[in-house]
């Protein structure tokens, strides 16, 4: 039997965090080894928040404060990490107050850091707010001057095909001049 049908035994066919049924996915909760104990079943919208790639739905989060008291480990540590990103509602810091995890489950939990932050999603906005995406247009709002080159990017130059820079939500790349740049994100709108 092969991992995710040991979860789907185990969930009985339900996200192990808040119970919905709809397409489950395996889990593998950092640092992971690979094998079912460190694995949870989780539903798109739980992925998706777990992951950053949605903002916190506080409401959906609710379902914590049943499945903390798991019996099974993995679920014991993921939900001890969604309330500590959801910490600054008072309903998750209470919860936390009441959840118990011994030193090695304690310290598997707090392991990616993860629970440090958060959890808001970081994304590239231009200089109005508009959220910038690869392969989107820009236009620069400043003429800028490129470091180690004698380019001046003028105010109005478009910038086509740009990609984000995945470490830095501030910058993105693009050409200018068949040159390869980096741009601050606060010196550019979206192209219609």
């Amino acid at each position: 039997m092969n991992q995710e049908s040991r979860l789907i035994e185990r969930s009985g066919n339900k996200c192990e965090l808040c119970e919905a049924t709809e397409g489950l996915k395996v889990y593998e909760i950092p640092p992971a080894t690979g094998n079912m104990e460190d694995a949870i079943l989780v539903c798109p919208k739980c992925m998706a928040q777990i992951e950053k790639k949605e903002e916190l739905d506080s409401s959906h989060w609710q379902c914590l404060t049943t499945s903390m008291w798991s019996e099974v480990i993995p679920v014991q540590v993921m939900s001890w990490r969604m309330l500590n990103r959801l910490r600054s509602e008072s309903w998750a810091s209470e919860q936390l107050d009441l959840m118990y995890l011994d030193e090695e489950k304690l310290a598997w939990a707090k392991a990616s850091g993860d629970h440090e932050d958060d959890g808001s999603v970081q994304l590239h906005k231009d200089c109005f707010g508009a959220i910038l995406q690869n392969g989107d247009n820009v236009v620069l709002t400043k003429s800028l001057d490129v470091k180690g080159s004698t380019i001046n990017a003028k105010v109005g130059t478009v910038v086509r095909n740009i990609r984000l820079v995945n470490d830095n939500v501030e910058q993105i790349e693009g050409r200018v001049e068949g040159q390869q740049i980096v741009i601050l994100t606060k010196y550019l709108r979206k192209q219609g």
